[in-house]
């Protein structure tokens, strides 16, 4: 059974410099593979498969040859999650591929070489660098992604096989009904409500004070920047504590009951579209 564990890296300056190049490699073959999929099928009506993909990596690598500065298997893997992103598309559990920026989340896997220690992560091509592993790793390394955040923060995603074969399912067992609400975040068949913590709204006035300073920054700036930064960092609090607030919910739950239903309800859109008076 697989299991995925997220630790905070503190990589150093010069290794800072290597990821964003590795970052830019990954980012542009994704691109480019991207639009030459949609060309190809204007072209043809027929899509690009994986092996098409990876296939164009030895004749890239002659005509760019900063794309060598990146691990090979992590541009392999490129080709994999771009052909995962259209079977997700096609059967119909994700959106239409789209674009990277380098002004968003960058990212970067490596599916094979890596080393685990007690305090650090050894890397191809860039050696060792810092993590902050809070718990134990049991079991084989599969893949390990570095993922660095709008705020400037770096974490390392391990992928751990720990040997242990994956339950099958099963409908024995305490069963419980969840509502999911407007007012209240949730409502169980039992009749216990969650309260809807609304993490937004706690850090409104934080956010409204750091995006009027970033609208005041001259584009193109240092200060715009760093302005830019501060607001990405309330959004990445708010993000950790509505993750922190899932997370230990649903741990909850799953703990204490063996079958859960869960009604499929657009609550987005409940709140948001106002009522018709056929509704009244």
């Amino acid at each position: 059974m697989y299991q995925a564990y997220k630790f905070r890296i503190y990589p150093t300056a010069e290794q800072q410099t290597y990821f964003a190049g590795a970052f830019g490699c990954c980012r542009w073959f994704w691109n480019y593979s991207l639009n030459l999929c949609q060309q190809t099928y204007k072209d043809t009506g027929k899509g690009l498969s994986r092996s098409a993909i990876q296939g164009l990596l030895p004749n890239l690598k002659k005509e760019y040859p900063w794309l060598t500065n990146a691990y090979s298997q992590s541009l392999q893997v490129v080709a994999l999650n771009l052909s995962t992103a259209y079977q997700n598309f096609f059967d119909k559990r994700g959106g239409f591929p789209r674009f990277k920026s380098k002004h968003g989340r960058q990212s970067i896997s490596y599916p094979q070489n890596v080393k685990v220690g007690n305090s650090l992560i050894k890397l191809p091509i860039i050696g060792e660098v810092h993590c902050l592993i809070h718990r134990t790793l049991s079991g084989i390394v599969k893949t390990v992604t570095l993922t660095q955040n709008t705020d400037g923060k770096y974490y390392a995603s391990i992928l751990i096989d720990d040997g242990i074969e994956t339950p099958e399912a099963s409908q024995d067992g305490k069963a419980i009904g969840l509502d999911v609400g407007l007012i209240d975040f949730a409502v169980t068949s039992d009749g216990s409500k969650y309260a809807n913590p609304k993490h937004l709204k706690k850090h409104r006035r934080n956010l409204k004070r750091k995006q009027q300073k970033l609208s005041r920054k001259q584009k193109g700036s240092n200060t715009r920047q760093k302005a830019k930064r501060l607001v990405a960092r309330v959004h990445s609090k708010i993000q950790r504590v509505r993750v922190d607030f899932l997370h230990k919910l649903s741990r909850k739950i799953v703990d204490e009951n063996q079958v859960i239903a869960v009604e499929n309800l657009n609550v987005k859109g409940m709140g948001t579209q106002p009522l018709s008076s056929s509704s009244y």
